[in-house]
């Protein structure tokens, strides 16, 4: 898997982004930028942040109107409405619901209202625009990273994981379980159990992980989970019935949460993925159509055209390199209170 720095030195964000292209927009116009839910807190830490200022730049007389349905499909439909009705001309959603999102994709275009569809895709009605990480790519590297280790440490072939996936609503989801599926499918391990998180929640992932501790107990010798709010109520579950160690468990986001966990050893990977990016590729294609210009992808997904960054497996091995020295993180965020003398041991303190 390439680096993000690597990715970006190697992949135009939006082929037909040009000189003029970045420049800004010759008319102001209202955008929206409505985001799902706050189970995790990149949308309000990196996504929202990132694509204002992006938008601040390329179009700083455009108005850009931010919501978060909180999980609640009927609430991102009202907030969804509420955006058209002011006038919003190009509205990025990342869907709660991606099927209910078909409708909203419709009632957009009736309206020359245009969608991006960002992060989860919208499957059963093209989107103008799709841009996200690769999330077939990431469960795929997320699971073959543990299986790797696995063989490394000696597992014998024919032990089981467990498989703790996303929100069964959401799309996205669905890619990130097809690629842990394609990397354990041709293991040698055994999926013991598998589990749908109802809208990414961590109560539900540990909630779960504890009953199948309960049930297989030292059988289970990893964990697959699709993001690092699974990954961390897994890992909740094994501490509170006094597992030690924690098998390794896989995640996805690089939370701070996520990597102090990494650096304590409680937690086997992490995808380092800043949501940054993708919310600048999306102020981009904003602009691009806000101009009248068709935006060239890069590939296609769902019959829409598509952006898909690639994005790096971060381990215990190579933290340092993948989020401190690249300056996704800094040590003073990350390496407080008792992960304070891990951060040492791995020379990301002095």
């Amino acid at each position: 898997m390439k680096s993000i720095a690597y990715a970006l030195a190697t992949t135009s964000v939006v082929a037909i982004t040009t000189s003029a292209t970045v420049a800004m927009a010759q008319e102001a116009a209202t955008v929206a930028f409505l985001m799902p839910d706050q189970a995790s807190t990149r949308y309000e830490e990196h996504d929202y942040p990132g694509f204002q200022a992006a938008m601040d730049e390329l179009c700083p007389d455009c108005t850009v109107i931010y919501q978060n349905a909180n999980a609640d499909a009927a609430l991102q439909q009202q907030q969804f409405n509420s955006v058209i009705a002011q006038g919003a001309k190009v509205v990025v959603l990342d869907p709660v619901d991606s099927a209910a999102a078909a409708a909203l994709v419709e009632i957009a275009h009736s309206q020359d209202v245009k969608i991006i569809a960002y992060d989860r895709p919208i499957p059963d009605t093209p989107a103008d625009y799709y841009v996200s990480f690769d999330n077939e790519g990431i469960g795929r590297a997320i699971a073959q990273s543990l299986v790797d280790h696995l063989k490394a440490e000696g597992v014998p072939a024919g032990s089981g994981v467990l498989q703790i996936n996303g929100s069964p609503t959401d799309a996205a989801a669905g890619l990130i379980r097809d690629g842990i599926d394609s990397a354990l499918d041709a293991s040698d391990y055994e999926t013991l159990a598998e589990f749908d998180t109802p809208d990414w929640a961590p109560p539900e992932a540990q909630e779960w992980a504890a009953g199948q501790i309960t049930r297989f107990g030292d059988q289970i010798i990893g964990v697959v989970a699709a993001n690092d709010g699974t990954a961390g109520g897994a890992i909740a579950a094994f501490k509170a019935a006094g597992v030690d160690p924690v098998p390794p468990v896989t995640g996805n986001d690089a939370t701070i949460a996520a990597l102090q966990l990494i650096i304590a050893g409680d937690q086997y990977n992490t995808i380092s993925k800043p949501s940054e990016i993708v919310a600048r590729a999306a102020a981009e294609v904003v602009v691009s159509l806000l101009k009248g210009e068709t935006p060239e992808p890069e590939t296609t997904l769902y019959d829409t055209p598509s952006t898909l960054f690639v994005p790096a497996v971060v381990t215990r091995e190579n933290i340092k390199a993948e989020i401190f020295d690249a300056g996704i993180q800094t040590p003073e965020q990350v390496c407080t209170g008792e992960y304070e003398e891990p951060c040492r041991e791995l020379g990301i303190l002095e």
